[in-house]
């Protein structure tokens, strides 16, 4: 039975802001609070380098007059959910090498964005709050102390010091703001581990994903762009980035069986466009689509593939493309990392690039309804309910044992 927490005031803050034009866990699992409780969606706040390098973008210029108090900034989204612009300006730090004077003049940024959102408290009523972040190392470091929630709660849902932006001081404060969060959450069993390091009560909440568009079609005709390759297709839908996909996988699955083709979906970083890969007559790149048009892609691949290349960046990343693979029910073949490891019954995990040719001709082989049924059936238990409801238990066991 899944837990639910009601009646409850929750601020969230997060790292994207609400205006974005991506995919966001953090706004998922804000509108999923607010469907019991009242929630303020704090943005990420302006700082000076963003607004100097920026300052003829349309969002900045919004931000700026916010700050200066020309438009309102506390924006009602729907019933029980608003968005808060914080009214500051927080200067750029990132530049320091010491991570004591950094944290010094950090703590006076913190304070800025703390007296912001009191305001946003008061205006709102907010009592007795709960306080999610998401995953933000630097700009909220100091605010359970400066906002005195009833819970803090640190979501973790990527390996953030792996960046060279958060490593620089996220090494040394990460942990620390881990152990002193009253809970950890976290999108994938290594981000758990990691957590539970330095804080017991760090827990596996799983991911939501948005499927409702990743449906089983066998009626649709055949993509115009696919009506001269040949089958078997093997495909990918994503990003094309060196810094998580293995191009030497690619490259090999295409040159040991060049009678299948190989579909790459998505927009190329400039390694990828200026790879060997286009050299490959049996390797189709069909670039970026909108979001509504990858199921028609994913439909017709025979097998479809996420070869991630193994380093701190992708190690502990929730592979959510994986879910959309097998909510229409394809056979996938995956880099086997520890995030993986919970797909390990519906996923062909490669160890080597050639266990990725043995995996897909596997996978080609005994594919079946009776498999499709399972790969979707698992799928689908991956909602922004089910993922919220595990927040809302580790709440609850954190209040019991506390």
């Amino acid at each position: 039975m899944r837990e639910i927490i009601t009646g409850r005031d929750i601020i969230v803050i997060g790292q994207q802001p609400w205006d974005t034009e991506i995919g966001s866990n953090c706004k998922n699992i804000a509108l999923e609070f607010s469907k019991h409780n009242r929630v303020l969606y704090v943005n990420s706040p302006l700082d000076r380098i963003t607004l100097l390098r920026h300052k003829n973008n349309e969002k900045v210029k919004k931000r700026v007059s916010m700050i200066k108090g020309e438009q309102e900034n506390l924006i009602e989204i729907q019933s029980n959910l608003w968005n808060y612009y914080p009214d500051c300006l927080l200067e750029s730090l990132n530049w320091i090498n010491s991570t004591l004077i950094f944290s010094l003049l950090n703590k006076r940024n913190n304070k800025k964005l703390a007296r912001s959102i009191k305001k946003a408290i008061k205006r709102l009523n907010f009592k007795d709050f709960i306080l999610f972040n998401d995953n933000e190392i630097l700009k909220v470091y100091y605010l359970k102390e400066l906002l005195s929630p009833s819970i803090s709660i640190y979501y973790s849902r990527d390996n953030m010091v792996a960046v060279d932006y958060w490593k620089k001081h996220g090494r040394v404060l990460e942990p620390k703001l881990i152990a002193k969060s009253d809970i950890c959450v976290a999108n994938s069993t290594f981000l758990t581990e990691y957590c539970a390091t330095y804080n017991p009560d760090s827990y596996y909440v799983g991911q939501g994903c948005e499927l409702d568009l990743f449906v089983k079609n066998d009626q649709l005709p055949l993509l115009p762009e696919l009506n001269t390759a040949r089958r078997p297709f093997i495909g990918y839908v994503g990003a094309l980035q060196s810094i998580r996909l293995d191009m030497d996988i690619l490259m090999h699955i295409a040159s040991e069986r060049p009678e299948w083709t190989i579909i790459l979906v998505g927009p190329e970083d400039h390694s990828f466009a200026n790879s060997k890969l286009h050299d490959f007559k049996n390797i189709m790149f069909v670039g970026l689509k909108p979001v509504e048009e990858l199921p028609d892609y994913i439909n017709f691949f025979d097998v479809c593939i996420n070869p991630q290349l193994l380093n701190e960046v992708t190690i502990g990343n929730y592979p959510r493309k994986i879910d959309e693979y097998l909510a229409i029910g394809k056979p996938v073949v995956a880099t086997a990392t520890v995030a993986m490891k919970s797909f390990g019954d519906f996923v062909y995990l490669a160890e080597t690039k050639a266990d990725y040719i043995k995996l897909i001709e596997k996978a080609l082989a005994e594919d079946s309804e009776e498999l499709q049924d399972a790969r979707r059936t698992f799928a689908l238990e991956h909602t922004w309910e089910n993922s919220v409801s595990q927040i809302y238990s580790a709440i609850s066991l954190q209040q019991v044992n506390h």
